[in-house]
């Protein structure tokens, strides 16, 4: 595994990196309370303009989900695949309690195992590399597969 120099997030301010126990960003309204992800300076229900970065819950249940059959366009894709060695994925929203739904690539190794209401954890890991760095991202995986 590359040392912590060696890696960068995929985007600034998503998720807590460096972390022992990395959580995705989000943002919440002074006003009315609507949590957002990733963080926002404004609020899009309400207007406002007073929010707070909040730590999202680890932990959600997967709201929906499809397979994802095809190689996504490049660009704005950068993942690891090739036409040659693309593998179908599991993409998804996950419900986080009392903030939101979480767009995500699923990480599974079995996509007949999805199931909507299923426990689902973040992991934040190597997704490719880039210049000679780990690029870290997001991902949710299943926790109670059947």
């Amino acid at each position: 595994m590359a040392s912590v120099a060696d890696q960068v997030p995929i985007a600034e301010g998503l998720f807590t990196w460096p972390s022992n126990d990395p959580r995705l960003l989000g943002s919440k309204c002074q006003s009315c309370g609507v949590v957002t992800f990733p963080a926002q300076s404004g609020c899009p229900a309400c207007c406002g303009e007073a929010t707070e970065t909040i730590e999202m819950e680890r932990r959600g249940k997967l709201w929906t989900w499809t397979i994802q059959g095809f190689l996504p366009n490049r660009p704005p894709y950068e993942g690891p695949e090739t036409p040659e060695t693309f593998q179908p994925f599991g993409v998804g929203y996950v419900e986080l309690p009392g903030q939101v739904r979480v767009e995500t690539r699923i990480k599974t190794e079995d996509l007949a195992k999805l199931r909507i209401g299923m426990n689902m954890d973040l992991v934040v890991e190597k997704y490719i590399e880039r210049d000679g760095k780990d690029v870290i991202a997001y991902f949710f995986s299943p926790t109670d597969e059947i």
